[in-house]
C-alpha cells in the first residue's frame, strides 16, 4: 500500500511537473517528504509553481487514495516548503545531496524511491 502512494507521488509530480513545463533534474519521494531539484521556466514564479504542485498533487493522490483523507485529517502536505535557488554550486552537487537524502531515508525506511 505505501509502495503504491509512493509510485503515485511519483507520477503525479513528473505528470504536474510536465504540464507547467518545468524539469525534474533530480528527486527522491522519501518516507515523509520529497526531494526535488527542478528548472522552472522563468515566467513562473516559485511560490506559485509550488502551491500548484502542492495543492493538485494532494488533490490527485486524494483522488487515487480517499482513505487518506481520513487518516491524515485533509493535512497530506506541509504547509511550508524550502526553496534554494542553485547558483554557487553545480547540478552534480544538488543531484549528490538528493542521493543520499534518499539513501539515508531508505536506511531509515527501506521503502523509498526515487524519482
Amino acid at each position: 500500500m505505501i509502495r503504491k502512494i509512493w509510485d503515485d507521488v511519483r507520477e503525479i509530480i513528473s505528470t504536474l511537473c510536465k504540464y507547467k513545463n518545468v524539469d525534474i533534474i533530480a528527486g527522491a519521494v522519501c518516507a515523509d517528504h520529497v526531494h526535488l531539484s527542478v528548472a522552472i521556466p522563468p515566467k513562473i514564479s516559485i511560490s506559485n509553481f509550488l502551491g500548484y504542485l502542492k495543492g493538485k498533487s494532494t488533490r490527485m493522490i486524494y483522488d487515487r487514495h480517499p482513505e487518506l483523507q481520513s487518516k491524515w485529517d485533509k493535512a497530506f502536505r506541509a504547509r511550508g516548503y524550502y526553496v534554494e535557488t542553485i547558483g554557487n554550486i553545480t547540478d552534480e552537487a544538488v543531484q549528490k545531496y538528493i542521493k543520499e537524502q534518499s539513501e539515508e531515508s531508505s536506511k531509515e525506511d527501506s521503502r523509498s524511491t526515487a524519482l
